[in-house]
C-alpha cells in the first residue's frame, strides 16, 4: 500500500439477479473498500451485450476511487468483491454475469502483465464503458488513447439507454 492517493476508474456491470441492484450493492462495496475512497459514480446506464445476443441486457456504472492501494492489489480487491457478490465465471466468453468489475485508469499508469492490464484494453472502444465514464470524468485522459469525450463521441451510444 502506497502513501499516495491515487485516481482510479472501475466499471461495473451486471445482466443477471436483478441487475440493477447488483450494480448498486457493488458501489456500495466499493464506497467500503480499505485504503480507498469513492469520490464518485455515474448515471446508470442499460446497455446490449458485447458478445452472445441471447442473454439479458446488461445494466453499466463507472465508479471513480481515489486509493491507496496499487494497482495489482485494487485488481485483487475487486475480484474478492466480485466472488463475494456471487459472481462465476462465465461459460462462454463475454456471457451473463451476475456482477463484473474491471479496473480502466489507474492515474496515467500503464501496465501489461498478463492478468493486470492498466488501461483496460477495451476501454477506448466500448460505450458502455465511456459515456458513464464521461459522466464522472470528461476530461480525463486513458493512456495512450486521449480524452474520454473525444473518445466517447468516436463510438457513439447506438444501444445505450441513461436510466432516470
Amino acid at each position: 500500500m502506497s502513501s499516495l492517493w491515487m485516481p482510479a476508474y472501475v466499471a461495473i456491470g451486471s445482466n443477471l439477479d436483478d441487475p440493477l441492484a447488483q450494480v448498486r450493492m457493488a458501489l456500495q462495496r466499493l464506497q467500503a473498500l480499505e485504503a480507498s475512497c469513492l469520490v464518485s459514480s455515474s448515471r446508470l446506464y442499460r446497455s446490449v451485450p458485447l458478445g452472445p445476443q441471447e442473454q439479458p441486457g446488461f445494466i453499466n456504472a463507472v465508479a471513480g476511487l481515489l486509493t491507496q492501494l496499487e494497482p495489482r492489489e485494487l485488481l485483487l480487491r475487486l475480484k474478492r468483491i466480485e466472488a463475494d457478490m456471487g459472481r462465476t465465471s462465465p461459460v462462454v466468453r463475454w456471457g451473463p454475469r451476475r456482477i463484473d468489475l474491471d479496473l480502466l485508469v489507474y492515474g496515467s499508469v500503464q501496465i501489461n502483465e498478463g492478468d493486470l492490464v492498466v488501461p483496460h484494453p477495451g476501454v477506448h472502444e466500448r460505450n458502455f464503458v465511456l459515456y458513464p465514464l464521461r459522466d464522472i470524468a470528461p476530461d480525463l485522459i486513458v493512456p495512450g488513447h486521449g480524452s474520454v469525450a473525444g473518445l466517447a463521441a468516436r463510438v457513439g451510444a447506438a444501444g445505450l439507454v441513461p436510466i432516470p
